[in-house]
C-alpha cells in the first residue's frame, strides 16, 4: 500500500512542478529544450555545471541583491516623484521619463529601471490622463538603448564584459557611442510621438519616504561590488554581500529575482550545449562571423528570433570581438519583443490590452534604422 501511495506521490510531484515551470514560457522552453538535447547527445550530468560561466552568475546575483535593497529604500520612488513636479506638459514628461528609465537602466540593469519607471508612470496616469501605451512603449525602447552603456545595463553586456576581460572604463568607452547615437534617434522619436498638451499633476501629494540608511548602505556596497566584480572577484564580494544582508536585511535576498538567475544558469547550459552540435555547430561556422561587420550582423539578426542574451551567448562560442557582438545584441533589443526580455516586462507591467501592435510600429522601424546606425560605427 507504501508503495502505491508512493508511485502516485511522484506523479504528482513532477505535476506540480510543470506547473510552476509552465508559467514562465522562457524557462519551460529551457526546460524541455535540455531535455531534447541531453536525449539526442547526452552528456554526463555532472558536466553540465562547467558549461556555466560562473563569474557572470555571481555578478548577476551580487547586483540583483544590491538593486533591490536599493529599490526597498523607496529613494527611486521618491526621486522619481521629485522630479516629475517640474513637467508642465506631456512632451516634457515624456522625455524626462525616457531618461530618467536609461540612465537607471545603467547602473541597475534595463529590468530594474523597468520596475522603477513603469510603475511611476501608472500612478501618474491614475492623476491625469496621459497617452500610457506611448509612453510604456519609449521606456522600454529606453531601458534597452541606455542599458547598452555599460556592463551593468543588461545581462549580455554583463556576460561580453566578463569574458571580455576588458576593464569596466574600457568597456563604457567603446559602447558609447552606439549608446549616445541610438539614445539621441529616441529623444527624436519620442518629440514626434508626444505634443506639448498641458499637464497637471498638482494632485500627486502622497509622500514617499526613504529608508535613508538602507540606501546609503546599498549605494555605498553598489560601488565595492562593481570595483570587486571588475577584478573578478565577484564570488567572494557576492558571499559577504549575501551574508550581510541576511543578518540585516533578510527581505532584500528573499525578493530577489531567483528565477531570472535559474534561467541564466539554464541558457549557459541548453545554448552551450547546442553550439556544441556537429550540425549546429558547422551550420554558425559557415555563417563566417569572423569579422566585425558577420560578428554584428548576426548578433543583430539573432537576436530576433532568440533574444539577446541567448544571442551572446551562442555567438561568443564563435568569435572573440566582444564589441561588435556587444553591439550586434544591443541592437538586436529593438525590433520584434522577443528581441530582449524587457520588452515583455514592460507590456506586462503596462497592463494594458492591445499594446502588441502599437509597439512594433515603433520597435520595428527604430531597429532598421539602429541597424544601420551599429552597421556605420563598427
Amino acid at each position: 500500500m507504501a508503495d502505491i501511495d508512493a508511485k502516485q506521490s511522484q506523479p504528482d510531484f513532477l505535476t506540480r512542478i510543470w506547473r510552476a515551470v509552465s508559467k514562465e514560457p522562457v524557462l519551460a522552453i529551457l526546460v524541455v529544450a535540455l531535455v531534447v538535447l541531453q536525449a539526442v547527445h547526452p552528456r554526463p550530468l555532472m558536466s553540465l555545471p562547467g558549461l556555466v560561466d560562473w563569474q557572470t552568475v555571481l555578478t548577476l546575483a551580487g547586483l540583483l541583491i544590491l538593486t533591490k535593497a536599493i529599490e526597498l529604500s523607496g529613494f527611486l520612488m521618491w526621486a522619481a516623484h521629485r522630479l516629475v513636479h517640474h513637467i508642465h506638459n506631456e512632451r516634457t514628461l515624456a522625455l524626462l521619463l525616457v531618461a530618467l528609465a536609461a540612465a537607471l537602466s545603467t547602473v541597475l540593469t534595463n529590468d530594474v529601471a523597468l520596475f522603477a519607471i513603469v510603475p511611476l508612470a501608472l500612478s501618474l496616469h491614475r492623476l491625469a490622463p496621459l497617452p500610457i501605451k506611448r509612453l510604456v512603449i519609449v521606456i522600454a525602447v529606453s531601458v534597452n538603448a541606455g542599458s547598452i552603456l555599460t556592463p551593468l545595463g543588461n545581462p549580455q553586456n554583463l556576460f561580453l564584459w566578463q569574458t571580455s576581460g576588458v576593464s569596466f572604463g574600457a568597456f563604457v568607452w567603446a559602447m558609447l557611442p552606439l549608446c549616445a547615437a541610438l539614445m539621441a534617434l529616441l529623444a527624436i522619436v519620442t518629440v514626434v510621438m508626444f505634443k506639448a498638451a498641458p499637464l497637471d499633476l498638482s494632485g500627486d501629494i502622497e509622500e514617499h519616504k526613504v529608508d535613508r540608511v538602507l540606501c546609503v548602505v546599498s549605494a555605498l556596497a553598489f560601488a565595492v561590488f562593481v570595483a570587486l566584480a571588475d577584478a573578478h572577484q565577484a564570488g567572494p564580494a557576492l558571499a559577504v554581500i549575501a551574508i550581510g544582508f541576511l543578518l540585516w536585511r533578510r527581505e532584500v535576498v528573499f525578493k530577489i529575482d531567483f528565477l531570472l538567475l535559474l534561467i541564466f544558469v539554464l541558457m549557459f547550459i541548453v545554448l552551450r550545449s547546442a553550439a556544441a552540435l556537429p550540425s549546429i555547430h558547422a551550420a554558425i561556422a559557415q555563417l563566417g562571423i569572423g569579422t566585425p561587420v558577420r560578428a554584428y550582423v548576426a548578433g543583430a539578426v539573432l537576436s530576433q528570433g532568440i533574444s539577446n542574451v541567448p544571442a551572446a551567448i551562442v555567438l561568443a562560442e564563435f568569435s572573440k570581438d566582444w564589441r561588435a557582438l556587444a553591439f550586434g545584441v544591443s541592437v538586436g533589443g529593438f525590433g520584434i519583443a522577443i528581441g530582449s526580455l524587457a520588452n515583455l516586462i514592460a507590456v506586462r507591467l503596462s497592463g494594458e490590452k492591445g499594446m502588441w501592435t502599437p509597439f512594433h510600429m515603433v520597435s520595428i522601424p527604430f531597429w532598421i534604422v539602429a541597424a544601420f546606425i551599429g552597421w556605420a560605427l563598427i
